[in-house]
């Protein structure tokens, strides 16, 4: 990580998605801001205008899928799969614009009712899109 980083800003990520629990866009923001500050040196800037990685997105899909199909064409679990697309600004040392596409998701048994398993399913793939986030700060400099 270049050192002439040393804060970034989260603007909230739009939800471009049907389904999507209303607190989700807010939700996810938020352990981003977390994340990178839990496992990076930097620090949340509050302004925009001067944090030398600036964060956008937009939550693009969030659906649930029959798998692992049995006889009968019945389903012995669902998948629910979140796609976010990223674009990070970076100011210093040189100004440089970078997309990251983060697809993930986690089979559940489809006998479970969503709204049961959904907080642990999302808190868990919200862990994962953040790992994918500071992965790609870190690989690319």
């Amino acid at each position: 990580m270049p050192e002439e980083w040393e804060t970034f800003y989260v603007e909230t990520l739009r939800n471009n998605a049907t389904n999507t629990p209303l607190s989700y866009s807010l939700d996810l923001s938020e352990a981003i801001k977390d994340g990178i500050q839990n496992n990076t040196r930097l620090q949340l800037n509050s302004d925009q205008d001067d944090a030398e990685v600036f964060i956008t997105g937009n939550i693009n899909s969030y659906s649930i899928t029959p798998v692992a199909l049995q006889e009968g064409d019945n389903a012995s679990q669902n998948r629910l799969t979140v796609a976010v697309q990223f674009n990070i600004l970076i100011s210093e040392p040189e100004e440089k614009e970078m997309v990251l596409n983060a697809n993930r998701y986690l089979d559940y048994d489809s006998n479970t009712d969503l709204g049961v398993v959904e907080n642990e399913l999302l808190a868990e793939i919200n862990e994962q899109i953040v790992q994918d986030v500071i992965n790609k700060l870190l690989a690319n400099w």
